[in-house]
């Protein structure tokens, strides 16, 4: 038998900062692998969930992609502990392993803390794009920590906004948020103290809170006609009712939206409000060409993303294809 020695690339958070990556590459490649979904030509299973017995303190979530077009599958595994802070800690840490998918060889190890933060903005963005109308004014955002940063700057990017209204539990958190927020846009940011002030009015609303028990943030008679609305807190931040005000109700995988204990729309998949019958589709069959996104200025639409691992694919095939190039991190001997 022949003996190959095989090596991987380590890419630690440092790593993958230098590789300055923007954020117009990173909504490219998460449009470009929405599609590839929408046209069959990615495989991955639904998140599972690893909770831990440490007293609520937080859990794993564990997710399994693979892109045909890019040849590259992936694994990554994020915590989800709200209580971090409090330790100087990111809420969300992640690591994913690529692998190649002829030969199952281990590719790569990377910090996958940026592309937890990143693709999720860019999902939001996405959806926005195909969803939103493209003369929205007035973004209210709730929540400050994790994705909130892209959300808020990549929705920035796309849209003619003339105010960003952010808000979340804690003073401190939002006044931060805002002031981060001005030094990276021109467009005029407000730090607000209830979800009702961030939503009132707004074109595009977005509910990326982080609760401890479900509480309605995101109340159902905010939401005026043509908007856009965005709930993907892991505990509901949503009224039950809110389903019978939208026009349109698209989400990114339908079975992903199924599965598992969490998800800002667990109860109206459970109680059968958001079902196959009544989704207007999955937000590749938009991107693909094969389903309408927006047809009327007046329509709300409401758009679900619970996060989908081809998206981390997508961006660790970024990352690796940048890093090879530059020669960055570390190769580590496998075997």
């Amino acid at each position: 038998m022949v003996h190959v020695m095989i090596h991987l690339r380590f890419l630690s958070g440092p790593d993958v900062d230098r590789l300055a990556i923007t954020n117009a590459e990173v909504i490219a490649a998460v449009e470009a692998v929405v599609e590839a979904h929408g046209r069959g030509l990615t495989v991955f299973e639904p998140r599972v969930h690893l909770v831990p017995d440490n007293g609520g303190a937080g859990h794993f979530n564990v997710l399994r992609g693979h892109v045909s077009p890019l040849n590259l599958s992936g694994i990554k595994v994020v915590g989800d502990f709200v209580p971090n802070y409090q330790r100087g800690l990111p809420s969300e840490l992640g690591l994913l392993t690529a692998y190649d998918p002829s030969t199952g060889v281990p590719l790569a190890i990377m910090d996958a803390t940026w592309i937890t933060e990143v693709r999720t903005g860019a999902m939001t963005a996405v959806g926005a794009k195909h969803l939103a109308r493209s003369d929205a004014r007035i973004l209210g955002h709730v929540g400050a920590r994790g994705t909130a940063f892209s959300n808020v700057t990549m929705l920035d990017t796309l849209f003619p906004l003339e105010e960003i209204r952010v808000t979340s539990r804690r003073p401190e958190s939002r006044e931060a948020f805002a002031a981060r927020l001005r030094e990276v846009t021109s467009t005029p940011v407000r730090a607000v103290a209830t979800a009702d002030e961030a939503f009132d009015q707004a074109d595009i609303l977005v509910e990326a809170s982080r609760l401890d028990e479900p509480t309605p943030l995101l109340r159902t008679a905010s939401v005026r006609p043509g908007a856009f609305v965005v709930p993907y807190g892991t505990v509901s931040a949503v009224e039950l009712d809110l389903l019978d005000v939208m026009d349109k109700v698209v989400v990114d995988d339908w079975r992903e939206s199924r599965s598992g204990r969490f998800g800002a729309l667990r109860a109206h998949v459970d109680t059968g409000r958001l079902s196959e019958q009544t989704l207007h589709a999955q937000i590749g069959e938009i991107v693909s060409g094969a389903k309408p996104g927006r047809e009327h200025p007046d329509e709300r639409i409401l758009f679900w993303h619970r996060g989908l691992s081809i998206l981390d694919v997508a961006l660790a095939h970024l990352i690796l294809t940048r890093a090879e190039a530059a020669d960055a991190g570390t190769m580590l001997r496998y075997r």
